[in-house]
């Protein structure tokens, strides 16, 4: 996509933006020359050779290089030998779990604790008391309310599948391991040897049931396990109380020559699990909530599903889930955006075309399902299992941009379900409308906590993330099926903001920012919030446009008089208008860099000065404090850079050399030794990517995010600017 006329347009757009004779005279006229001369068709990418290229290899164990499949329901993740035959090995690195976006469970609540008992009343200065679910420091009744409704209800590991082995056998005893995920059919291939026997496992997910299937070769005949573990209610771990046999159990439903159907009662959740194989085997009940399907015959598969309710009829078989998987991964690749960086010469770039098909992989496998995803999606449980709203942008905006926003649109349908909630939220707090829950469940109750309950940047997401679904699809079913929603989302946003009388100003107080090292009661115009709120009125106003409605007066009066960003002497922005020591006290430069999503995340607005935006991220860029950053802090640096004219800056930021932009073999973005799997990073990576190659509304450069150096010649298709 690099040509002569993108080099012109380049150097125009960013050596001369605030020429208004080039803006209003020369842009266009460049343009017409652009058009006139042509840059030349781009050939069609080979999208299945981009694809097989990333395929990810496993040739030895490595705790951090489990492979999952997955449909955005269900996802199920395999160790070396294609099944969970050791997870204990993998406990500490990428867990091997087998999770739904319907499997929870919640523990007794004998005390009868109620949700109302978490609620503790806050005055921000708006003339009334707040009550917010929070976490308590004094021992008693509201604590242990906080403390149960924190961890309940937490999502189910739904069962363990792996290789019967004799007692003792160790993972440095599997030899000659070749393990291939095959990205372009959806298939994990493993070969290795054990005992003097070679197996090969092939070990795909059904892509519209809570199914895994395996195909089996080997002579050893060697069974496979089906063992059930009780919760443990953890905070961030693999979720198997293995300790627990007694507080649960797995009854057999029925049972034949070629299946089996069991029952799970955990407490109060029940849940059914579906095993059909082909070839004869042999099924027993080896101890409680523990079975056996051993095969008499060298080639041999089965199916595991996991049903809510009982199964009326048996699944699928293993091979017509292998060719169902085939067909949906075939033409998931072929359907959605791509971009090949094969032409690039610059050393960086196959490594960031692998970060970029492996991050397409798993937020489909991970994030695309009926409830929002939680950070670490479905293969281990972090926060509990709950998921995150403020992240949900994260995971999930780049599905519009890369040219898949039905997945997008399949998740939104849940914030309908939960209004109720959110409506209530807003009404005890004394404002309009509705107010999203920061972490939360299925359910949509709140989550206590003494962070979360004050965030208020996921309220504007609903809004952005229905505009990208409009802009892909501007049709009247997406505007009549969201518009609600958006007119009560903003109808809290200008009734949280208060107007300052003797300032003719509206400013935003008693929350804690994305930037979470500042504290609610003590900060006043953050600003990635303030630029979020006026991004996220202007278009509700426009959705209203489109409804034939008449835009809100008062929301433009909002719109007019927002703070702008505060500054200092310098002409750097600051972490919040209170925050009059950012550069000088440690806690405004750590954690996330929040300022550059005023101008990156967003587009830019009167509230923002692009001179003192580019001389923040320069700040930033040679002074931010890089080891208490997240993984999306790196595309979002990288989207400020590239809405800035800085595409090294912006490439950098994607590959920058730290621990928490770490991509493992997996396709994983680690974090730490608790979050070693972490997919809102994957998910800024896509949104960064696509804005770096199609830009934003207005823009005229060709691949505005890379450098016109001649080494990156990215070839792109499919994707959607960002407004």
């Amino acid at each position: 996509m690099s040509t002569p006329y993108a080099l012109i347009k380049y150097y125009l757009c960013h050596k001369f933006y605030n020429n208004s004779i080039m803006k209003n005279f020369l842009y266009p006229l460049m343009g017409l020359v652009v058009t006139a001369c042509g840059a030349g068709k781009q050939s069609p990418i080979d999208r299945e050779a981009l694809v097989t290229r990333n395929s990810p290899v496993v040739t030895s164990f490595d705790s951090l290089a489990s492979l999952s499949v997955g449909n955005g329901e269900f996802a199920y993740t395999v160790d070396v030998t294609g099944l969970q035959t050791f997870p204990d090995s993998y406990k500490k690195g990428v867990p091997l779990g087998t999770q739904s976006q319907w499997g929870w469970h919640s523990f007794a609540n004998p005390e009868q604790l109620r949700a109302e008992e978490t609620l503790k009343e806050y005055d921000f200065g708006r003339g009334k008391m707040e009550p917010y679910a929070t976490q308590f420091n004094e021992k008693g009744r509201a604590q242990d309310a906080a403390n149960w409704f924190r961890v309940n209800p937490h999502r189910l590991h739904l069962g363990i599948i792996g290789f019967e082995l004799p007692q003792g056998t160790d993972i440095s005893q599997i030899k000659d391991i070749r393990q291939t995920l095959d990205l372009w059919k959806g298939c994990i291939n493993s070969n290795f040897q054990l005992g003097g026997n070679n197996y090969r496992v092939e070990t795909v997910c059904h892509p519209s049931a809570d199914l895994m299937a395996a195909r089996i070769s080997s002579k050893a005949h060697t069974g496979i396990c089906f063992r059930f573990p009780y919760p443990t209610g953890g905070h961030c771990d693999d979720a198997c109380n293995w300790e627990a046999n007694d507080l649960h159990n797995t009854t057999i439903v029925s049972t034949d020559e070629h299946s089996a159907v069991l029952k799970r009662e955990l407490d109060a959740t029940v849940y059914y699990v579906t095993v059909r194989w082909e070839g004869k085997a042999e099924w027993v009940e080896k101890g409680k909530n523990y079975f056996v399907l051993t095969p008499a015959v060298d080639d041999f598969s089965f199916t595991c599903a996991f049903t809510s309710e009982a199964p009326s009829t048996l699944a699928d078989t293993a091979t017509q889930t292998q060719e169902a998987a085939a067909a949906h991964w075939t033409d998931f690749w072929k359907s959605g955006g791509a971009v090949d960086f094969s032409e690039c010469t610059d050393v960086r770039a196959k490594e960031l075309e692998r970060r970029v098909v492996l991050s397409q992989y798993l937020l489909a496998i991970q994030c695309a399902g009926t409830t929002p995803p939680q950070e670490t999606g479905l293969t281990y449980n972090s926060w509990f299992g709950k998921f995150h709203l403020e992240m949900i942008w994260w995971h999930q905006a780049q599905f519009a941009l890369w040219n898949r926003s039905e997945l997008l649109d399949r998740t939104l349908g849940w914030y309908e379900k939960v209004e109720p909630v959110a409506r209530e939220i807003a009404r005890r707090q004394g404002f309009d409308g509705v107010r999203w829950m920061k972490m939360t469940d299925p359910s949509g109750k709140e989550a206590p906590s003494k962070v979360g309950s004050f965030l208020i940047w996921q309220q504007p997401h609903l809004i952005y993330m229905t505009e990208l679904l409009y802009r892909a699809n501007p049709s009247k079913e997406i505007l009549e099926k969201y518009n609600r929603l958006v007119q009560e989302t903003a109808a809290f946003m200008y009734s949280f903001a208060t107007y300052e009388e003797l300032e003719g100003r509206f400013v935003l107080k008693g929350a804690i920012p994305a930037q979470e090292t500042l504290r609610a009661a003590e900060t006043v115009n953050p600003p990635f919030e303030l630029s979020y709120w006026h991004f996220a009125l202007e278009t509700a106003q426009k959705w209203r446009e489109r409804m034939g409605e008449k835009r809100n007066l008062e929301w433009d009066e909002m719109i007019d008089k927002l703070s702008p960003l505060a500054y200092n002497e310098d002409g750097l922005y600051l972490a919040a208008e209170t925050a009059t020591d950012t550069y000088k006290d440690i806690r405004f430069t750590s954690d996330h860099m929040a300022v550059l999503g005023a101008a990156g995340i967003l587009p830019m607005n009167k509230l923002i000065r692009e001179d003192y935006m580019k001389n923040t991220l320069h700040w930033i860029w040679d002074n931010w404090n890089w080891g208490k950053t997240w993984g999306w802090d790196y595309p979002m640096t990288a989207m400020n850079a590239t809405r800035m004219g800085e595409p090294e800056k912006a490439v950098g930021a994607l590959l920058m050399d730290k621990r928490t932009n770490t991509y493992l073999v997996n396709g994983h973005n680690y974090q730490d030794g608790r979050l070693r799997v972490y997919l809102p990073g994957n998910g800024g990576l896509l949104t960064a990517v696509a804005l770096m190659c199609a830009g934003w509304d207005g823009c005229t450069v060709t691949n505005p995010g890379f450098p016109k150096d001649g080494t990156w010649n990215v070839r792109w298709e499919g994707l959607k600017p960002l407004p």
